[in-house]
């Protein structure tokens, strides 16, 4: 053993260890944060850190993080040779750091959440968790200070799945303190998983911003050699400085490489892909710009993608508004959906329901009776479309037409997590129903759209020889 390694640290050598991958540690006489060469039976060559093994997986790997960054399995059974060359204890907590104050630069107020793009790689249980405060992600990515004065406030640390309507209120009250205090721009740090649902909501509670409001999250954790997070996070700093949209919007990575991001509208967004960094879309319309850490050819960071935004202007006064009805769900229709789940939610008093439903915006005639009763209790019950692209239109078949007589609202081609944010604001403000349909029905930031645009919806489909051929040529 290493005489380099601390004596508080020998019995803690086996972190997380048992069986075949403890007994191969004790074999080479190695252990947790050794720098190690290993040489499994088929001659390949590890060179890298012992990490903590997860206590929740096999006994049946030694983990080591390669020098290049990324970690490796190594089956234990199959070391050939391991030799113990140095000792290196990771420290994974970045120290906070005061941003340091340019005048000539723009104000921006990072309002902390949690998520990935605040979180690093507890190694004992292998999984990621919220760790970073707001401070420290300037020390992991100092560059922010070229960009902007920035404060910091940590409201939450949690995981975006446990937001709701407790962390939405007070986001959105946040928000407009910031506003007040006079700051350029405001980013949001959140988790990825529902950061479309915060920026639907949030598009309702603040309204006529004067400035940009940007919610910024990653994929990767900021531990990672691939993490998108320093990207992301710089890109949203630049866009509440100097972008010139004052909505609230999502700036994540637009294609797989780490040429640009894109700005999302917050209420025509969504996240289509499990661990892409390029995993959002906005749906039924264009992205509003790109922004990018290098300038275009005209000497910018942004390439607006349309004129129809509200525009930055100091002098708006915003209106917040965090009204938000909790007894409101969403419910996906399929094929032997039964009455009985909307009775269940009619008798346990549930104001608003948000139906997926198929085609143009239909369910089975074996609800009708269901819907009708729970609408002449007092449910408002709304119709959106399970194709994401597209529009509820009901009075095209009888179905839709039948449905409308009920008292259900299409919601045309609002999507559904932005219809359910929507019912939920709208029903936190007023139980009179002409009043409920009025506001659902006018649009508050291109929540509905006239018109979805001729290249708003383009699926590629691999396999095909027209498709692996652009993939061939633009992703090579």
């Amino acid at each position: 053993m290493s005489a380099a390694i601390p004596l508080n640290e020998r019995d803690d050598r086996f972190q997380g260890y048992r069986g075949p991958a403890r007994d191969a540690l004790e074999r080479y006489a190695i252990g947790v944060w050794s720098e190690v060469e290993i040489v499994n039976d088929r001659g390949s060559v590890f060179k890298g850190v012992i990490l903590p093994r997860s206590e929740t997986f096999d006994d049946l790997h030694i983990v080591v993080k390669l020098f290049n960054g990324y970690n490796v399995g190594v089956e234990a059974t199959r070391i050939a040779s391991a030799v113990e060359t140095g000792y290196r204890k990771a420290v994974y907590k970045i120290p906070e750091k005061a941003f340091p104050c340019d005048f000539r630069k723009k104000n921006v107020t990072l309002l902390g959440t949690g998520g990935t793009i605040a979180s690093r790689l507890d190694y004992r249980t292998g999984a990621v968790i919220p760790a970073f405060t707001p401070g420290e992600l300037y020390g992991a990515v100092p560059e922010l200070a070229d960009i902007a004065n920035m404060e910091t406030k940590k409201l939450f640390g949690v995981f975006s799945e446990n937001m709701g309507p407790e962390q939405y209120k007070a986001l959105a009250k946040a928000i407009g303190e910031e506003i007040a205090k006079g700051v350029d721009g405001i980013v949001v740090g959140h988790g990825t998983d529902t950061m479309s649902h915060t920026g639907a909501i949030l598009s309702f509670m603040v309204q006529n911003s004067p400035v940009p409001i940007v919610l910024v999250g990653s994929q990767r954790s900021s531990d990672r050699p691939s993490s998108d997070a320093a990207l992301n996070l710089m890109n949203a700093v630049r866009t509440a400085a100097e972008c010139d949209i004052a909505e609230v919007m999502l700036c994540m990575f637009g294609p797989t490489s780490d040429n640009y991001d894109l700005l999302h509208r917050g209420t025509r967004c969504r996240k289509m892909h499990s661990s892409y960094r390029s995993t959002f879309r906005t749906i039924g319309a264009t992205p509003l710009a790109t922004v990018s850490r290098e300038t275009n050819e005209h000497g910018k960071h942004f390439t607006y993608l349309t004129d129809d935004y509200l525009k930055r202007d100091r002098s708006r006064v915003p209106i917040i508004n965090p009204a938000f009805e909790e007894k409101v769900t969403i419910q996906y229709y399929y094929p032997n959906f039964n009455p009985d789940i909307i009775d269940a939610l009619s008798d346990l008093n549930y104001r608003g329901l948000v139906i997926a439903g198929t085609g143009l915006g239909h369910i089975n005639k074996p609800l009708y009776p269901a819907v009708k009763r729970a609408i002449q209790k007092g449910m408002t019950v709304v119709m959106t479309v399970q194709t994401i692209w597209g529009y509820a239109q009901m009075y095209v078949y009888d179905t839709g037409r039948d449905l409308l007589n009920l008292g259900i609202i299409p919601m045309d081609n609002m999507l559904p997590e932005t219809a359910y944010m929507k019912l939920a604001w709208v029903l936190g403000q007023t139980d009179d129903p002409k009043r409920i349909r009025e506001m659902l029905l006018t649009p508050v930031n291109h929540e509905i759209t006239p018109r979805e645009p001729h290249n708003g919806y383009l699926v590629l489909q691999g396999g095909l020889p027209e498709v692996e051929a652009f993939i061939g040529q633009h992703w090579k």
